[in-house]
């Protein structure tokens, strides 16, 4: 969670800087601070090196602005991109930190002029004040930033290492920054200071350790309440792989705690995706399915479950788990279980689709065709297995400029729209993996599909898509929704983007197209027709009341909540 009023600080810090910077180049100037400074600028001068000044040159590129920026913006994507949850706490304390440090550099530097030393400079100086150093204090907000996340995120005998050799680059900037000419000390320690009080106000404003992280955890569930006499009966559908025998041990011990203590399990086949399950819950005691794996297995057992009033509960532990995230499960599989069996059962709707080669089946998420389909299709098991969901971004990368599809669309039996698109995407929940709203105003509960249809044309196109579904990702209001019905557009992203909605959608592509469903790759075709089953299913859910809002009502801290991996 965020305490802006720590932010308040942030005035003081530079009133102090201000101060500090009227006392060197006031009182101090004459003085013998100012040839003592002096001396050392033309010690470390008189005994330059080659080597010396090719370091001294990197460091001043590593802690220089755009080095700076770009250091700090792969760090933020990385704590996005690569945990299994997100860490928008973490990233947003880290850019945050940078920033404020650069902000408050600026506004010193308005307010102190003081030149840079009188010696030979190894590299040209900038227009601002030599007071304070700029690049040490973003070096100690941004590798600082960096140790402070490495004491609070990182465990075992790699932690104090990672953080003395972070806290040591700031350090080496400091007295490269000597070394060359382009301050002096007191400068460095103005920078210092500036980086340091930076930090200070940061970990209080946004603490790293909680970050965005902080959803009021569910309510405990008290086992003697709620277990009815001699037990209840469950069904554990468990994909092998995908859940190991430690999380098998904790869903047994979860579903005894609440009761569930007559426990059939069966486990998933490729020939049998939702192993047993459809002989198993034919028995009438059956109170509930548990189903332990990704999105295909998810959808897999929801074929057998529709409309048949048994509840479904899910542990997510498979690689995208995009119907978890949507659905606001905690990260952790096992205590998703606790709290969706905290709460109760809610109906969400379900996608029923065919096409040729396709037979009649349904999904949960999403259906696709294009780009998304054959990302999912070429993403590579082993880098699966080691990345998680990453595997389908790197497998994307290959796909980007890939030509474009020609198709028609009909929604709820209205007149053909021909359009071209690179992806097109039926969607029944709205956020992918890292809680990017794709979909933004999709509800597993509206009864309507959503369709959007992603048209980049060169660069500008890619980048107009990019930055319209990342300003999604921001902090904002709650979402406007739209009034159910079949609707056409809006065009958005200079049109790279464009949304549908509608019950019934039929697809046709002038030729064959990759397409998946949930994740799982089916059959190349050139039709699909989705339409909404509504309230088909029956899911428990944690007793929070937000899990069925539309991906773009949901503040990054919701999303980094709901990431399964």
């Amino acid at each position: 969670m965020i305490r802006p009023r720590w932010l308040l600080l942030l005035p003081v810090q530079w009133v102090l800087l201000v101060a500090l910077g009227a006392l060197v180049t006031g009182p101090w100037a004459a003085g013998r601070p100012s040839s003592l400074e002096d001396g050392v600028n033309r010690a470390l001068a008189a005994h330059r090196t080659e080597v010396g000044d090719a370091v001294a040159q990197a460091l001043s590129t590593i802690a220089g602005t755009q080095g700076v920026i770009a250091v700090t913006f792969v760090c933020m994507v990385a704590l996005l991109v690569l945990p299994r949850r997100p860490r928008w706490g973490e990233a947003l304390f880290l850019g945050g930190a940078v920033a404020a440090q650069s902000a408050v550099f600026v506004l010193v530097t308005v307010c102190v002029n003081r030149s840079r030393p009188d010696v030979v400079h190894l590299e040209q100086a900038p227009p601002t004040s030599s007071f304070p150093s700029g690049h040490v204090g973003a070096a100690l907000a941004l590798y600082g930033g960096l140790a402070v996340l490495a004491v609070a995120g990182l465990r075992g005998p790699w932690r104090l290492p990672a953080v003395v050799a972070l806290l040591l680059i700031p350090a080496t900037v400091a007295f490269s920054r000597l070394y060359a000419g382009m301050h002096h000390p007191t400068d460095v320690i103005g920078g210092l200071l500036n980086g340091a009080c930076t930090l200070f106000v940061m970990t209080r404003a946004v603490p790293p350790a909680v970050g965005f992280t902080g959803r009021p955890p569910g309510r405990r569930f008290r086992a003697d309440a709620a277990a009815g006499p001699g037990g209840r009966r469950v069904v554990v559908v468990r994909h092998p792989h995908a859940c190991p025998d430690e999380l098998a041990g904790k869903v047994r011990a979860v579903l005894s705690r609440h009761g569930y203590t007559d426990q059939q399990w069966t486990s998933t086949t490729a020939e049998h995706p939702s192993g047993e399950l459809a002989a198993l819950a034919a028995v009438p005691e059956t109170a509930l399915v548990v189903v332990c794996g990704g999105d295909g297995t998810v959808r897999a057992c929801a074929g057998t479950l529709i409309d048949t009033g048994t509840a479904m509960a899910i542990v997510p532990c498979g690689t995208g788990n995009l119907l978890a995230r949507n659905l606001h499960l905690p990260t952790d599989a096992a205590t998703a279980l606790e709290q969706a069996l905290a709460g109760a059962p809610a109906g969400i709707d379900v996608g029923r689709v065919h096409g040729d080669g396709l037979p009649a089946t349904c999904f949960t998420v999403m259906a696709g065709a294009g780009l998304d389909a054959a990302m999912v299709r070429d993403a590579s098991d082993r880098l699966k297995a080691r990345l998680g969901w990453s595997a389908y971004a790197l497998s994307g990368i290959g796909h980007l400029t890939d030509p474009r599809m020609r198709l028609t669309i009909r929604l709820d039996g209205g007149p053909e729209l021909r359009r071209r698109a690179r992806m097109v995407l039926i969607g029944n929940v709205g956020a992918l993996q890292g809680g990017l709203p794709l979909l933004p105003r999709a509800r597993p509960d509206s009864g309507f599909l959503e369709l959007v249809l992603l048209n980049p044309r060169g660069p500008a196109g890619w980048a107009a898509a990019a930055g319209y579904l990342g300003a999604r990702m921001l902090p904002r209001r709650r979402a406007e929704r739209r009034s159910p019905g079949t609707t056409i557009g809006p065009l958005v992203a200079h049109g790279a983007l464009e949304y549908f909605q509608a019950r019934r959608i039929d697809i046709a592509f002038a030729t064959p197209q990759a397409r998946e469903l949930d994740g799982d790759v089916v059959a190349d075709g050139t039709r699909l027709t989705a339409q909404v089953q509504p309230a088909a299913l029956r899911i428990h859910l944690p007793a929070t009341g937000r899990a069925l809002e539309p991906a773009d009502a949901r503040t990054p801290g919701d999303r980094a909540v709901t990431s399964g991996g």
